[in-house]
């Protein structure tokens, strides 16, 4: 009886600081710094309104208003950091050949048309610019800018490169890089920690255990942003009529666990941004903020951008 008693005791303290925690985690922890917060982030630049990842891209969003461009890197043959998705050239340019296979001066220029990867059955036509661009080219226009850098490949050089660039150009404060693999994640964070990082695929998992095991008001986080899918998109990415009943439970059994407006809260509470992508339907939008993220990323930046005018949400602070 006397075993009983502790053992519940025991649970029932261990329930309630962990609820209290939860909404109050600065008895805990202090609050992360935040040199900047974006609300409106640009996937690829804004793919749905120019071709991806482009200076024409960039400077539309940037024009729009938006708070973040989102973007991708690989390296070339002589070693030059350029912004660009896919690490082949099939899809973008045409051409079956990998970018570190050639020089920056080597690089085709993108095809006119372009899909838009999360857009079900969307193209994007190309203006006047089809050329890859280099980062330094990104950090030169865009000097104010803050900017979401995905490391696509596990390459310690292209890693130190995108530093050294970030260090050059006095960026720290207005970047955010990683991936989803947390080996890219590490050797980022080791290879400059000055430079806040975001939570990589393993990470994410344990923080959602930690979470619903109560422990997450507990442990300290290093990563400054969360950076997840909303899974229940997958229903507008796919024809619903293909995907299986295994599909769609996995789906929203993902989404249910993700979505919780509990742990964003808690997240945003510690100073760490919580952003959803891919977005870019009006009804998702107002889903992810009633959720409480901080951040949506989008394909069409002028689309998000008169959906927070409407609806009163101002520009981040």
């Amino acid at each position: 009886m006397c075993a009983a008693v502790y053992v519940l005791s025991t649970v029932t303290g261990y329930v309630l600081t962990s609820a209290l925690l939860l909404k109050c985690p600065n008895l805990l922890h202090r609050k992360k710094r935040e040199t900047f917060v974006s609300k409106h982030i640009s996937h690829r630049g804004g793919a749905g309104e120019n071709l991806e990842n482009t200076m024409m891209a960039f400077k539309h969003a940037v024009d729009v208003g938006t708070d973040m461009l989102e973007l991708d890197c690989h390296l070339t043959k002589d070693e030059q950091v350029v912004v660009s998705h896919d690490g082949d050239l099939q899809r973008t340019c045409g051409i079956d050949t990998n970018i570190s296979d050639v020089t920056y001066a080597e690089l085709p220029p993108y095809l006119c048309r372009l899909g838009v990867t999360f857009q079900r059955e969307c193209f994007c036509e190309g203006g006047e610019d089809k050329r890859i661009p280099l980062l330094r080219d990104v950090f030169d226009a865009f000097p104010n800018t803050p900017v979401n850098i995905d490391i696509k490949v596990n390459n310690d050089t292209l890693i130190k490169k995108v530093s050294e660039l970030v260090v050059k150009y006095d960026r720290a404060h207005l970047t955010v890089w990683g991936n989803a693999s947390n080996q890219i994640v590490r050797k980022c964070y080791k290879e400059n920690p000055h430079i806040p990082v975001l939570f990589s695929l393993p990470r994410v998992l344990q923080l959602l255990g930690l979470f619903y095991t109560g422990l997450l008001p507990f442990v300290p986080i290093k990563e400054q942003f969360l950076e997840i899918p909303m899974p229940s998109i997958i229903t507008k990415l796919q024809d619903p009529s293909r995907l299986t009943r295994g599909q769609r439970f996995i789906a929203w059994l993902a989404d249910t666990l993700l979505m919780r407006k509990a742990l964003f809260d808690h997240l945003t509470a510690r100073g760490i941004q919580v952003y959803i992508w891919v977005l870019n339907d009006e009804d998702d939008f107002q889903r992810a903020f009633d959720l409480g993220a901080t951040g949506v990323m989008t394909d069409f930046p002028t689309k998000l951008k008169d959906f927070m005018d409407r609806n009163s949400l101002s520009k981040a602070e």
